[in-house]
């Protein structure tokens, strides 16, 4: 039997804008997906999915599910029947990478299983092509953090850039328990923006004006900062139309309670937002305010 893995992650910076090539900040965190797999008799594959997740998550995402699966055999030249088994302790859920995790977890297993010895790079490769079943247009950052881990700097169709910094940080992710269409927010976000274009190219200057300046701020450890910016992407990204009053709540109560900066992450229009609470004391202040207006929270690490 082959196994893979991985990693969640969260977006810091700039979501929906890195599908237009202006930089994104992403981040794996602490958690991932675990996949195993083995042949067996039939025609396509058996899928076994033991991930905890969001209600209604894995039901609503079924038929991109299979797709995804489809999409990475042929990719891998894959004729014969798998079984699949999904668990881990990455909660299967919108604005997590849950999706990406998932298909770098299953093409590093299928790789061990079909002893193909694919590298990091084939496997990224391999985990986009899942993830065009999710996404449609899929920008590539998700499933580059599932297979690689660590902080990342993203552009569109050049790659990414590995960023350095000290040790990793605490964050926290509360997810409003709304099952996002990624696709929807996506397809949105380009009408609009054809529709009011002079508008839109004001907000994404300013969305490129401010990851530059969150990479200074990470690489030296300015967490200040850092939030500070965070708080100003959040507000881009609500004047494009892709929060929700959910997430809008939940960021709200973060800073509240002292976390240096949040707002959301992910697809948006539900799924996750994450705030920013160096040090474990600060993350369980913030942490157990979510919970106590009734949604789940995440404890994680940023830079692992």
């Amino acid at each position: 039997m082959g196994s893979g893995y991985g990693y969640g992650k969260v977006i810091l910076f700039n979501e929906h804008f890195v599908v237009y090539g202006i930089p994104a900040i992403a981040s794996a965190i602490d958690k991932k997906t675990v996949a195993e797999v083995k042949r067996c008799d039939g025609k396509e594959f058996i899928i076994h999915d033991n991930r905890p997740a969001t209600p209604n998550y894995k039901e609503e995402k079924i038929e991109h599910q299979r797709e995804s699966i489809m999409r990475i055999k042929k990719a891998m030249g894959i004729d014969e029947c798998i079984e699949i088994w999904l668990h881990g302790d990455l909660r299967a859920s919108s604005g997590i990478g849950a999706s990406a995790a998932s298909c770098a977890s299953i093409a590093r297993a299928i790789s061990d299983e079909f002893d193909l010895n694919l590298d990091d790079e084939e496997i990224n490769e391999i985990a986009y092509e899942g993830e065009k079943a999710y996404h449609g247009n899929p920008s590539g950052i998700d499933n580059t953090c599932a297979t690689f881990g660590g902080l990342v700097w993203f552009i569109k169709g050049k790659g990414m850039e590995r960023l350095k910094i000290g040790e990793a940080v605490e964050i926290v992710m509360g997810d409003t328990g709304i099952v996002a269409n990624t696709k929807k927010a996506v397809e949105g976000v380009r009408e609009r923006r054809e529709k009011f274009r002079d508008k839109y190219d004001k907000i994404f200057s300013k969305a490129e004006e401010i990851v530059y300046e969150a990479k200074e701020s990470l690489i030296s450890a300015n967490w200040k900062k850092v939030g500070e910016l965070m708080d100003k992407n959040h507000e881009i990204l609500q004047q494009i139309e892709v929060s929700c009053n959910e997430l809008d709540f939940l960021v709200e109560v973060a800073r509240e309670k002292g976390a240096y900066g949040a707002k959301m992450t992910g697809g948006g229009l539900g799924g996750y937002m994450v705030a920013l609470t160096p040090g474990k004391e600060l993350q369980e202040k913030v942490a157990t305010a979510i919970e106590k207006e009734g949604f789940y929270a995440l404890r994680a690490k940023i830079g692992i």
